[in-house]
């Protein structure tokens, strides 16, 4: 078992607005996302099932042309292959994404 702590975990920008930290075993994978105020991930779709919890702030989600707000507490399970993308709102915001597989190119 390995342990962690986030303040240990090296961010790196993935877009504008985003940073992620990523920790990763074999086959699954978690990422701590932060969000600056207006941050906006494109819409796009990948074969890896998502889940997605909020712990601070709140984003507009669109998953298949549904659109909700989320807030903290809570969560989206994306299936593989789904289109979505999300919009920070009102304020900076944090989420922690599930992955299976393991994404690749987030490490």
């Amino acid at each position: 078992m390995t342990f962690f702590s986030e303040s240990d975990i090296q961010a790196r920008q993935l877009l504008e607005g985003i940073k992620i930290k990523a920790i990763s075993g074999d086959k699954t994978m978690m990422t701590i996302f932060d969000f600056e105020l207006n941050a906006v991930i494109p819409s796009h779709k990948h074969p890896h099932e998502q889940i997605t919890y909020i712990i601070e702030g709140e984003l507009e989600f669109t998953v298949e042309g549904k659109i909700k707000i989320l807030k903290k507490g809570d969560g989206v399970m994306i299936p593989s292959n789904h289109e979505h993308s999300a919009k920070v709102l009102k304020a900076p915001a944090k989420a922690i994404d599930a992955w299976y597989p393991r994404r690749e190119d987030y490490l």
